[in-house]
């Protein structure tokens, strides 16, 4: 492996050692490494397109909402040939909770999540897509 020297300010320095004592890296070197894998893999978007991707996506609803579960099961269905899996579970008595694991090109796994966060009155969608193809990761979080 080779040898790389950057500069730094001290208090980014001090941030990096904090970060790798507090997160159980080996070290600096290991948690430059990440980060600059995570940058390059957040910029990697155009060479993945038409790939085939596998992505989770959760989608939060206040309790007792009919009118959201009927359109968020049409959306499911629209988009059957890339649902692996759906779960529903209350959460805090207060909200109900869709958890959905999707497998597809990165177009139709955009597409869903789009025609999700449509629905009225639903509060928060996260996603995160992972490439089958090698291991890309990359992890958003929206509304």
């Amino acid at each position: 492996m080779s040898v790389v020297s950057i500069s730094m300010p001290e208090a980014l320095l001090e941030r990096i050692d904090e970060f790798a004592e507090e997160h159980g890296y080996s070290g600096r070197s290991e948690v430059v490494r990440e980060g600059t894998r995570t940058l390059f893999e957040e910029f990697q978007e155009q060479r993945i397109e038409g790939q085939k991707q596998m992505c989770t996506v959760t989608v939060v609803f206040e309790y007792c909402q009919p009118a959201v579960q009927e359109r968020l099961t049409r959306v499911r269905h629209e988009y059957d040939a890339i649902v692996s899996a759906t779960t529903h579970t209350h959460v805090q008595d207060q909200y109900c909770m869709e958890l959905y694991v999707l497998e597809g090109a990165t177009e139709a796994l955009s597409g869903f999540v789009n025609s999700v966060r449509a629905v009225p009155n639903v509060q928060a969608v996260d996603y995160s897509i992972a490439s089958l193809g090698n291991a890309h990761i990359d992890q958003r979080i929206k509304s």
